[in-house]
């Protein structure tokens, strides 16, 4: 996992490694650009670019910017430097960089007005560097002319550290902001790369590693985490040479109306592909021969209704976890009986869908009884029906994370970049996963991996967090063989076959 830093943290970080490394400032700068390079040679075909438009600012950031324009000029790509607010000093750094620039023949363009700014129309690729990470206040009218014709240019836009113009603490909506095809960032992810809201802006990052001081990172607390890796053994259960079924749990999956059976089939699936050992799905009547035809490996606990969801299963003693509601439906015998299983269950329990709309509909009397470390995986609209409406994806979040603590639940919030907030305050963003998957289904084959780590004993945070990352997983081995558009739930399911065949 990679950790998420705030400003104050990032810009320690970078002097702790002057300090320690020991680096001069400038010379941490030029790897930083020569990261920069190295991605660009690897992603992009540098000497098929007509010209480079490099725009830079006054700080560091603009710094990283005359330092890159630097070695792609020695690299024989034609590069245009534009600088904006050139009659004024720019940070120590940046002069230095500058200096370098000139001495090897290099014209800057100063931008004093918007007027000043004219993209070559050779152009084909616009690398921004005009703020970096720790800007905070709005910027003026001439840099926001300037940041429109960037993006109204017919060029790939390639931003550098972060899009300029996008707050890292605060909202950016209604803001200016460069719209990033790429945007290179240094060491860590920022936070509002992870939000919707600013999918626009920030295109596809990619965190490039400058060498930041080991001991720093690993010594500095946070309470924010990208999940780009996993630690598979603490995640899979071992299967030793004399196990037996009964070793990998029991898992019963309360799911499925008339109408909605394919929700339980997903989620019975990818259950039962996840590793548990043992699953009964609990079924009205009419929903029998359905799961039987399709997946014969699910035993079947039926209820004494054809249609929903009315009973609690019998000999509940037996189940080592349970996940309660995909295709559910929200009938009003449904929420009772949900409202008794409630009282009654003690075990891992995670909780989706119908089930966490009806506790939407019965807020007061239904959300105390959720017993600690309970797992919810709502997506955007089911989670604002149980907490209500939002300015932005910070105010968001702040909500997820207090709704967390306030009940003592797991809160996965479903999308891109999928947050997992934990009532110890932790949050983690999910890296795997991609388009494809917002198909019908999709969420109901994620219950079922989590339930599955559940009823073979994976502790709920770990469940959560590695449940998420494999859904995720089997989605993109679903890409790379049918690609997005032609995915289904069924070839998530398919996926995790795939996906866990390589845990080790």
């Amino acid at each position: 996992m990679t950790k998420v830093f705030s400003i104050t943290q990032i810009r320690e970080a970078d002097r702790y490694t002057i300090d320690h490394e020991p680096i001069l400032s400038v010379d941490l700068m030029e790897r930083a650009a020569k990261s920069c390079l190295e991605w660009l040679r690897l992603n992009v075909s540098l000497q098929e670019f007509n010209c480079v438009t490099i725009v830079c600012g006054m700080g560091n950031n603009g710094g990283d910017g005359l330092a890159l324009a630097r070695m792609l000029h020695q690299a024989n790509v034609p590069v245009d430097v534009y600088v904006l607010g050139f009659a004024n000093a720019g940070s120590v750094d940046f002069e230095i960089n500058r200096q370098r620039l000139e001495e090897i023949g290099v014209q800057i363009k100063a931008i004093s007005n918007a007027m000043d700014f004219c993209i070559n129309p050779q152009s084909d690729l616009i690398i921004d560097a005009i703020f970096g990470s720790g800007l905070n206040r709005e910027i003026d009218e001439e840099t926001k002319q300037v940041i429109s014709k960037i993006n109204d240019a017919d060029a790939l836009r390639i931003s550098i550290d972060i899009p300029s113009g996008l707050f890292v603490e605060k909202t950016s909506v209604g803001g200016s902001v460069v719209k990033a095809d790429h945007t290179l960032t240094f060491q860590f992810p920022k936070l509002p790369f992870f939000f919707p809201e600013n999918a626009h802006y920030v295109g596809e990052f990619h965190v490039l590693d400058i060498g930041l001081h080991k001991d720093y990172v690993l010594q500095t607390p946070t309470t924010t985490y990208y999940v780009d890796s996993v630690d598979y053994p603490k995640c899979i259960v071992p299967r030793p040479k004399f196990s037996h079924k009964g070793t990998f749990g029991h898992a019963l999956l309360i799911a499925g109306s008339y109408g909605k059976v394919g929700a339980a089939m997903f989620a019975a699936k990818s259950c039962m592909y996840s590793g548990v050992g043992l699953l009964t799905v609990h079924l009205p009547c009419n929903a029998i021969a359905c799961m039987q035809t399709a997946f014969p490996e699910a035993m079947i606990s039926i209820d004494g209704h054809d249609n929903i969801f009315t009973s609690l299963p019998s000999n509940m003693d037996r189940y080592t976890a349970a996940g309660v509601g995909p295709g559910l439906g929200t009938a009003v015998e449904t929420a009772a009986v949900l409202e008794s299983f409630l009282r009654v269950w003690d075990k891992p329990l995670l909780l989706d869908a119908d089930a966490l709309n009806i506790i939407a509909l019965y807020r007061d009397k239904m959300l105390p009884l959720l017993r600690p470390n309970t797992i919810i995986t709502p997506h955007v609209k089911e989670f604002e029906r149980l907490v209500g409406c939002w300015k932005d994806d910070f105010e968001r979040l702040e909500i997820q994370k207090n709704f967390s603590k306030q009940y003592g639940v797991i809160v996965v919030l479903k999308g891109a970049n999928t947050s997992i907030c934990c009532p110890d305050g932790e949050v983690y963003f999910n890296s795997t996963g991609n388009p494809g998957m917002a198909t019908g289904g999709s969420g109901d084959v994620l219950s079922g991996i989590i339930t599955s780590l559940l009823a073979q004993g994976v502790e709920a945070k770990r469940a959560a967090i590695f449940g998420v990352y494999l859904h995720g997983m089997a989605g993109d081995i679903a890409a790379a063989d049918i690609g997005m558009v032609s995915m289904t739930a069924s070839d998530i399911c398919d996926g995790i076959k795939e996906a866990t065949k390589h845990l080790k």
